[in-house]
């Protein structure tokens, strides 16, 4: 129902959130490669949109988009950029709202397109060990998809809709001690 809901214009987002070695990560993306029913809800809400812009009357253009950031240590960055290490600023606009500033965003056409974006930025994506999960996510990160429509209304007229699917992978929520952190997976931990 939200991936319905941002094709009729509204934003959605999905929150995974869990312990350490719970799966959210694996909740979000699935399996690199596997049967169907193991397939994340990252790329089921591909497919869903697809089918949803493959559905729609031809009078109507869509144009998709998909961003990825991580906040890692208390700062942004872009996972799609040609350097994703680098500190990304958080902006307010008076009209628009808190956005990231020059956040890289590539238009997709399809689900394998979106796909080939989702891996890119899981490949730059902060990982380490802790004694819960040996390659456990050590950021935050958000996949954006963003769904702008344009159907030519009765007037003749052009009607522009856009929304924005939000899809939230949250870092482990444990008790330090659990984890066995120290070091650098403490810092990030606190």
């Amino acid at each position: 129902e939200i991936v319905e809901s941002v094709m009729d214009g509204f934003n959605g987002t999905v929150f995974a959130y869990g312990q350490t070695g719970a799966g959210k990560s694996h909740t979000m993306t699935g399996p690199e490669k596997g049967p169907a029913e193991l397939k994340g809800l990252l790329p089921r809400s591909f497919e869903k949109i697809c089918q949803n812009i493959d559905a729609m009357s031809q009078s109507t253009r869509y144009l998709v988009r998909g961003s990825y950031l991580e906040i890692y240590n208390e700062e942004i960055r872009d996972l799609l950029s040609k350097t994703p290490k680098e500190r990304c600023e958080l902006k307010d606009h008076p009209t628009s709202g808190v956005y990231v500033k020059d956040l890289s965003a590539f238009v997709v056409k399809s689900v394998d397109e979106m796909e080939q974006v989702l891996a890119s930025g899981l490949a730059n994506r902060s990982v380490g060990a802790t004694a819960m999960n040996e390659g456990s996510s050590r950021s935050h990160s958000i996949f954006m998809i963003t769904v702008e429509q344009c159907a030519i209304g009765a007037d003749g007229e052009g009607h522009i809709r856009v929304g924005k699917l939000n899809m939230v992978d949250l870092a482990g929520s444990e008790r330090q001690a659990k984890t066995g952190a120290t070091g650098e997976r403490l810092k990030e931990a606190t």
